[in-house]
């Protein structure tokens, strides 16, 4: 196991309601000097039914970017993914995933700030853990979230993306093929959200992928 706060990455099983989740731990480098870690991000990969996994390269991105600014950043696969056990479910099992990924944290690395970070299906289904965990007075530092999934998007799947908080970075590529970005714009209107639009940008950020640490680097506080 790698010391948290000295850097490293680590694999460890999880207990969920489907059974184990596989996850993944970048711990943050801090030099020669023990540095106590800044808080928590949670990452959350895109949908599994078409290859999303911890893995995935914008999932790596946030992770690399939060152990960056001082997080320890964990990387769940969702049930059914890799070594994690269970089936799809659509958003519902695996927002009940992120909260007992979210619960062994806090029990292993103490009550520090809480960030939530997805990717496509995996940003939706942080807005629902977020949700979830004001709702139980544990309310999160912030959420980060790329290519959301809302509205209709391809393979006629439509996503009810709800509320969020005021200080939510949004992300999304201006040639994104699967999430139009006009349903991002409508949807952050109503919110009252600025989104931070990636020229060039397809769904996966190819090439781009460096304009997503640059963007949640430079907005965070």
């Amino acid at each position: 196991m790698s010391a948290p706060g000295r850097g490293g990455t680590e694999r460890v099983f999880i207990a969920g309601a489907a059974g184990q989740i596989e996850t993944v731990i970048d711990s943050p480098a801090c030099g020669a000097e023990r540095v106590a870690p800044r808080g928590i991000a949670l990452v959350a990969h895109p949908h599994p039914l078409y290859g999303g996994a911890l893995d995935n390269k914008v999932a790596q991105t946030l992770a690399h970017t939060f152990a960056e600014l001082g997080y320890i950043a964990l990387r769940p696969n969702f049930r059914g993914v890799g070594q994690s056990d269970g089936e799809h479910d659509q958003g519902e099992g695996e927002t009940d995933d992120m909260i007992s990924v979210a619960a062994f944290a806090r029990a292993r690395f103490g009550e520090l700030p809480l960030v939530l970070a997805g990717f496509s299906f995996g940003a939706f289904v942080q807005t629902r853990a977020a949700g979830r965990l004001a709702e139980a007075n544990s309310p999160v530092e912030r959420l980060v979230l790329v290519a959301l999934a809302v509205g209709r998007v391809t393979a006629d799947r439509s996503y009810d993306t709800g509320a969020v908080p005021a200080n939510t970075i949004l992300i999304h590529g201006d040639r994104d093929e699967t999430v139009p970005l006009s349903n991002v714009l409508a949807w952050a209107e109503g919110l009252e959200l600025p989104v931070s639009v990636v020229p060039g940008a397809d769904h996966f950020f190819h090439r781009k992928l460096n304009a997503i640490k640059f963007i949640i680097k430079g907005q965070w506080h």
